[in-house]
Parts: C-alpha cells; structure tokens; sequence
C-alpha cells in the first residue's frame, strides 16, 4: 500500500501512460488478426461462405467476457486483470498461427475466441484510467486510451505485410505472419502493464473516494445490486448512448463498402471512405473528452446523437464518394461522442466499490450490440436497401438522443455523482 506522501500526479500519469501503449499494441495486433483472419477461414474451411464466422467468434468472446472480467477486477483489481486479457491474446495469437500451420479451421476459431475475450477485457482499460484520476478529467483520461485505438486502426494494417513477409523468409506460410506478430505484441503489452501499471487504478480510485467523503470515519456506502444501479438515471443514460451507439454505428459501417461496390466504387474510394470513419472514430478522441469535462456528458452525447443522425442521413444522398466520406465521418465522430461521454457518466454515477460489475455489464451490452448491428445489417441491407438502413439507424440514434435530454441534465448529474 502506498504512503501518505505518495505522488499522485505521477502516478496517474505513469499509469495513463502504460494504458496508452498497452491498448495501441492490442489493437494493432487485433486489427491486424482482423485484416486477415477472413482469409484465412476461407482458406481452412473451404467454404467462403464460412469466412464471416471468425468476426462473429471473436465477437462472442468479446461479449462473454466483458461482464466476470469487470467482476474480476472489482474484487481483485485492474493490473491483474488486464494482464489476464493481454495472455489470453497471446494465447489465441499462437493458436492461431499453429492452427494456419496445421490447416486447422476447428483450432482456428478456438484461437480467435481467445482473442475475442482478450478484447473484452483490454476494452476496459478505459475504465483503468478513468479510476486513476480525478472525476473532472475522467472524460478526458478516458478519451486518451481510446485514442490509442487511432494506433491500432493505422499501425495494425501497415504491419500485416511486413509480418507476412518475415513469416515467408523464416520458412512459414504468409498468414502466420499477423498471428504469431500479434502474440509479440500482446506479450509485449503484458510486460508493460506489469511494470509499469502501479499502483493499481482502482486503488487509486478508492484513495480519492475515501477523501472526497466528509468525515475520514465515515464508513462507504456499500454496494448497490446491478438491478437497482439500472434504475439510476444517469446510468441508464450512458448505457443507452454506448450501446445504440455502437449499434448505429455498426449498422452502417458494415456494409458501406458493399454498398460501394454494387455501385462500381473502385477500392481506393472504399478505403477513402473507411478512412474518413475511423479518423471519426478515433483520430479526435482527444478533443471529445475535453469537450466532455468541460461543456458536460449529457451535452458531449446530445451533439454526437445528432452527428449520428447526420451521418446517417448525409450517408446515403449521394453515391458521390466526398458525400459517402462525410456520412461514414459523422457516424464515427457521432459514435466517438456517445461512447466516451457515455463511459465518463457511468463512471461519475456509481461508486468504485460498483464499477467493476457494472462496467463489466455495460460492456457485454455494447458487444452484443456491435453483433446485432453486425448481423442485422446484411439481411436490412439485402432486403430493403441502404436507404432504409441509414434510415433505421437515423431513428435509432433518438434513443441517446432522448436518454441524455431526459436523464442526463445538468443538475441531476451534479446531484447524483457518487464520488
């Protein structure tokens, strides 16, 4: 247990620091498993229809595990649970590349599950960082874990090819390149928390929670049931902007670049359009969290709410590819505003004798919404048409919309903030 003349400061800053480089190692390795891991389903089933099952094992670990992972760090802490997601990805990264070097397509889906639940949980360093400091940069602690995401989103499909290249020269198939370079990273990553991940967040997280209280004698309060901390407005209002969110934006990202290509987009318009997504998504993660501590949660989803709306309408006007890029922009940026603001409001409503589990919740919900907008989006797409998907999503992002105008005022959050 630390002094009393512990630094704080430093501390919050060191353990920032290492969730920076943890989750941007994470991601690239995950975005580039991503990158190939269709291909590579296709090539050991022997069935191309078979090549969209990794992306859904790799959602379902990630959903299984949000929830006892969030219980897990509750009661034992976030360094040891984080470093539990990195082995996982490590473990699923080299059972992925024996499975390429066996043709092995049963193997292979274990190891993308793995991987799966390693995202899971490393998705909660957000929450790491929002303990280790101060509930009025929280919004802003969190963004920049997210904003790791950017390292990902970039460096993961820039290192597909040089680790294929080097798995060639060492004698090993080309797609063991990504699997087994994915596991150097993740093992990389595990070091770094263990290092450098100290004190453990949600120690820090206690630390100011016992001084913000009154009186040092007052006892916390204990624990509220999952049930009853549902009932918190503010709770409902963050859960509902993160997961239709992520909902909305899944529902339109996923078959945009299909939608491209039956109106003969070549692939540099597809990944132009991509690109101006993901830079919503990530490249400004910086400034929403400021936005957010400073203008309020409730304003932060409001206006990404209304960027969703945007998006989706702007989306499919036109299939002009500047028109098409600022569509797919809008969603990300609006889905970058909801999911950020949205994390720092649960954070600021419960207790941290509570984050753990409800987070660990709310994370399992944001999964399986990514899945249902995942799933749902080719049959909306096939069926109806790209119009009416936008459309849908367009009404879908009311929710947040009316969650934050309804629950999430001003005056109800300073009143309902537990810390």
């Amino acid at each position: 247990m630390p002094s009393n003349s512990f630094d704080h400061v430093a501390a919050t800053r060191r353990i920032i620091g290492a969730l920076f480089v943890t989750q941007s190692l994470a991601s690239a390795a995950i975005i580039a498993n991503i990158a190939v891991n269709a291909i590579a389903g296709a090539r050991l089933s022997g069935n191309e229809a078979l090549a969209g099952l990794p992306a859904t094992l790799m959602l379902a670990g990630a959903a299984l595990s949000a929830y006892p992972a969030g219980r897990a760090m509750q009661r034992f802490g976030r360094r040891p649970g984080l470093m539990i997601g990195m082995l996982l990805g490590v473990a699923g990264m080299a059972i992925d590349g024996v499975a390429v070097l066996s043709h092995s397509f049963l193997l292979f889906l274990g190891g993308l599950f793995l991987v799966g639940m390693a995202r899971g949980i490393i998705d909660q360093s957000r929450y790491a960082a929002a303990d280790a400091v101060l509930p009025d940069r929280r919004a802003g602690a969190i963004s920049t874990v997210v904003f790791a995401g950017t390292i990902g989103a970039v460096g993961g499909p820039l290192l597909v090819g040089p680790l294929g290249q080097f798995a060639l020269a060492s004698g090993l198939p080309e797609l063991t390149g990504p699997m087994f370079g994915g596991a150097v990273l993740f093992a990389i990553a595990a070091l770094v928390l263990f290092v450098f991940l100290r004190p453990d967040p949600r120690w820090l997280a206690l630390r100011v929670a016992a001084q913000a209280r009154p009186a040092l004698t007052a006892p916390a309060a204990p624990a509220r049931s999952l049930r009853v901390i549902v009932r918190l407005p503010l709770v409902r209002a963050g859960l509902i902007s993160m997961v239709l969110g992520q909902v909305v934006m899944v529902l339109v990202m996923s078959v945009t670049s299909l939608h491209m290509s039956h109106h003969a987009h070549g692939l540099d318009s597809i990944s132009l359009v991509i690109g101006a997504h993901t830079f919503g998504m990530f490249g400004l993660s910086m400034f929403t969290g400021r936005i957010a501590d400073r203008l309020g949660r409730s304003l932060t989803i409001i206006l990404g709410a209304l960027m969703l709306i945007a998006g989706a309408l702007i989306a499919p006007a036109s299939l002009l590819t500047p028109w098409l890029a600022l569509g797919l922009f809008l969603v990300g940026l609006g889905w970058n505003f909801c999911y950020i603001a949205g994390s720092s409001l649960l954070a600021d409503a419960i207790t941290p004798a509570e984050r753990g589990a409800v987070q660990g919740a709310s994370d399992l919900l944001v999964n399986l919404g990514s899945a249902a907008g995942s799933l749902s989006s080719g049959f909306v797409l096939a069926g109806f048409g790209y119009l009416i998907l936008c459309l849908i999503g367009a009404l879908l992002s009311l929710a947040p919309l009316s969650a934050a105008l309804w629950w999430g005022q001003p005056a109800r959050q300073a009143a309902a903030v537990a810390d």
